[in-house]
């Protein structure tokens, strides 16, 4: 469902009530070119939780695989501050 940034400037957030009514997401159109998205919080904690989950699988991943590094607090901030 896509609102055009007219509408939502005309209809305001009746626009954007009305489209979430009938799907989980509504793209905001500016210019005819799709530019934002927006939701509900109930879907949009639902994908922030996903999200999360997506990276403690990876975290845990990277675990059993042996790609981590022990070291010092030191060492650490030299290792992610050496590029900087």
């Amino acid at each position: 469902m896509q609102i055009s940034a007219n509408e939502l400037k005309t209809k305001g957030v009746s626009a954007i009530t009305s489209r979430l009514g009938r799907a989980k997401e509504a793209i905001i159109t500016v210019r005819g070119k799709e530019r934002y998205v927006v939701m509900d919080m109930e879907q949009y904690n639902y994908l922030r939780e996903c999200e999360l989950e997506a990276a403690l699988n990876q975290a845990k991943a990277d675990l059993e695989a042996g790609r981590f590094v022990t070291e010092s607090v030191g060492d650490h901030i030299k290792r992610v501050t050496h590029d900087l």
